[in-house]
């Protein structure tokens, strides 16, 4: 009997996220994809195993309120083995402490942080009965080394690190969980980087030479080593990864 396998991947409309997403589906994964926007292409690929819930994850009373109506539980209901994937991100606000804007710090906190949170919770609630349950925080260099100008970043990314780093000693039977460093790949938050100026983001020059010299992986090929890693039996059995590392 073949396994039925599903996931739930935030933050699908670009980059790694919408990679992350097209290639679990392209392994016939029902995805629940949650984002700002929809991803209109991947739609019209995959209209039966598709299914986009538009909800802005720096608005945590509607993430709430949409965890509420049960929606999760039915789309794991089934399922022999389920995923998810906490793939959306901020990197503003960049620069120094006192430069720092009150409302983008409170947006980086909630989508980096607080979603990411509430949705592994939720999700361990509505899964109890799974035999086999993965989270994957997608974490960063930054949660590891800390970089000028990249206060918020790095905390948040370490926040989701250190998460995973607890949740691992509790006792929650099937449930497997880790923080994935996914490398540096070339999506557009690296075009946000390059175009911040150097007295914001003092490191701007080592990003810029990455681009030049042809150093940043393809979010696919980042994707594609990432749900390897996600699907593997070694999965979990460290709370941190960076995929880089990975054999």
């Amino acid at each position: 009997m073949t396994q039925k396998t599903v996931a739930i991947v935030t933050g699908h409309t670009r980059g790694l996220g919408a990679a992350l997403a097209d290639t679990m589906l392209s392994l016939d994964t029902r995805v629940l994809a949650i984002s700002r926007n929809r991803n209109a292409a991947l739609a019209a690929r995959y209209p039966d195993t598709l299914h986009e819930i538009q909800l802005d994850l720096s608005d945590l009373d509607a993430l709430n309120g949409w965890l509420a109506q049960d929606i999760l539980r039915g789309f794991l209901a089934d399922a022999d083995r389920v995923l998810l994937v906490n793939n959306a991100g901020l990197l503003a606000p960049v620069g120094p402490l006192a430069d720092q804007d009150a409302g983008a710090i409170a947006r980086a906190v909630s989508v980096n942080v607080a979603a990411p949170l509430m949705l592994a919770a939720a999700f361990a609630a509505q899964s109890v009965d799974i035999a086999d349950r993965r989270i994957a925080h997608i974490s960063s260099g930054a949660a590891r080394n800390a970089y000028p100008g990249w206060s918020i970043y790095c905390a948040t990314k370490a926040a989701l690190d250190h998460h995973a780093r607890a949740v691992a000693l509790d006792d929650h039977a099937g449930l497997r969980i880790c923080s994935v460093a996914p490398g540096v790949i070339d999506t557009d938050m690296q075009a946000e980087i390059r175009s911040t100026g150097l007295d914001r983001f003092p490191m701007r020059e080592r990003f810029d030479a990455l681009k030049r010299d042809g150093q940043l992986a393809t979010p696919e090929a980042s994707a594609a080593k990432l749900i390897d890693y996600l699907l593997s039996d070694a999965f979990g059995s460290a709370p941190t990864a960076d995929v880089r590392e990975l054999n």
